[in-house]
């Protein structure tokens, strides 16, 4: 089944993994406390909400457990504020644990948390939908894509803040951006254009790619004819596309990094994209 998935990415979670933890246990106490790009966390921060994802991920598709239900989720922003209240609750208390403790936590829980995500059937629904790609249910493919995008982000914060490179590489960056470029049809949901528009976004350097969205009669939609001429054209680095995606850099701070062709309007438009409940 692997094969025929639309975005394979079960087996790159082993490499992400084996990756990790050679990061982590290559840091020094004063790394551990480096300020990342993700403003309210630090890097052991970024490291808690990792094995957060790992034993929440277990205890949902394993055990069947999902803890305490929200009361009120009535938009889009209801569940990035209660997501975000679940994650300030863990990383505040993983401020007791030891670095080497999150570390052999994260080693004991990664391949138990690999072991679930394989378990899933490709096609069927999965538990969450992908809403920032605008869905109200997802395939599980797409779910285990979206938990790519966290476990790549995360770990780039991390090597972001204490400078140490090793994932931005075809391998692992191609995969994650293809994942969140699905989010860039929904980033023009109200957007009024005529039939046909096309509006185009290229990460340079040989890691990158171009993707470009096409507005037909009802919405807007991933173009399978990459060489039409767009009428906006965005072109952006690979490191200021996964600050962007992820909202950790906001739009009008990239203006000077990256270069719009064409319709400006649009062209800022789609700095809007974010691949994350941001």
């Amino acid at each position: 089944m692997q094969a025929f998935v639309p975005i394979p990415t079960l087996h790159l979670f082993p490499i992400l993994d084996q990756k990790l933890l050679e990061l982590l246990r290559s840091l020094s106490p004063e790394d551990w406390e480096a300020q990342t790009v993700a403003k309210l966390w630090k890097v052991k921060d970024v490291a808690a909400h990792l094995l957060d994802v790992n034993l929440r991920t277990i205890s949902m598709l394993r055990d069947g457990f999902f803890g305490e239900k929200p009361d009120h989720i009535q938009s889009y922003q209801d569940l990035v504020n209660y997501l975000n209240e679940l994650n300030r609750t863990w990383v505040q208390a993983m401020k007791r644990v030891s670095p080497a403790i999150l570390i052999d936590f994260l080693e004991s829980s990664g391949k138990k948390y690999i072991e679930q995500l394989e378990s899933l059937p490709p096609f069927e629904n999965a538990i969450f939908s992908v809403a920032w790609a605008g869905h109200e249910t997802s395939p599980n493919w797409f779910h285990i894509a979206r938990e790519y995008t966290e476990k790549f982000l995360h770990q780039q914060q991390i090597r972001d803040a204490v400078n140490k490179p090793g994932i931005m590489t075809a391998e692992l960056f191609q995969p994650f951006l293809e994942i969140v470029m699905k989010a860039f049809p929904y980033t023009f949901k109200e957007v009024e254009a005529e039939i046909g528009t096309l509006v185009a976004l290229e990460i340079t350097t040989e890691i990158g790619g171009t993707w470009s969205i096409i507005k037909t009669e009802k919405t807007w939609e991933l173009s399978q004819n990459p060489s039409a001429s767009p009428l906006a054209k965005v072109m952006m680095d690979p490191e200021t596309a996964w600050k962007l995606i992820s909202k950790s850099w906001k739009s009008n701070e990239v203006l000077d990094l990256v270069k719009i062709y064409g319709d400006q309007k649009l062209g800022r438009k789609a700095l809007d994209i974010t691949g994350f409940m941001a």
